[in-house]
């Protein structure tokens, strides 16, 4: 089975957070994880829930700041393996799938 999670991980600051997120996300690198960063968090796969959690653990822990942020979104199928990408897969077909009936003549 696989678990995909939305985390956004961040010190409550003032100035620039770029710095302590990239430690965040590099504290994935211990763990057998995927990832993809983007402008709003870090979009993760791992094969168990534990594992997950294990990482988004040493995320958290890898921001060095007096208060920290953490917001966790879990997507968890048991009983069937779906991968991030194929679920935005999914959507573009959709998206295509709508340009093409806009094509078509009423």
């Amino acid at each position: 089975m696989t678990v995909v999670a939305l985390l956004s991980v961040a010190p409550v600051i003032e100035d620039s957070m770029a710095s302590e997120v990239a430690a965040a996300v590099e504290a994935l690198e211990a763990f057998d994880v995927s990832y993809e960063t983007n402008s709003m968090g870090t979009v993760i796969e791992a094969d168990d829930i534990d594992t997950l959690l294990a990482a988004v653990g040493a995320a958290h822990k890898a921001v060095d700041a007096d208060r920290v942020s953490t917001f966790l979104k879990i997507d968890y199928k048991r009983a069937r393996d779906e991968r991030a990408r194929e679920k935005v897969d999914a959507v573009e077909r959709e998206l295509r799938l709508r340009d093409y009936d806009l094509l078509l003549p009423v």
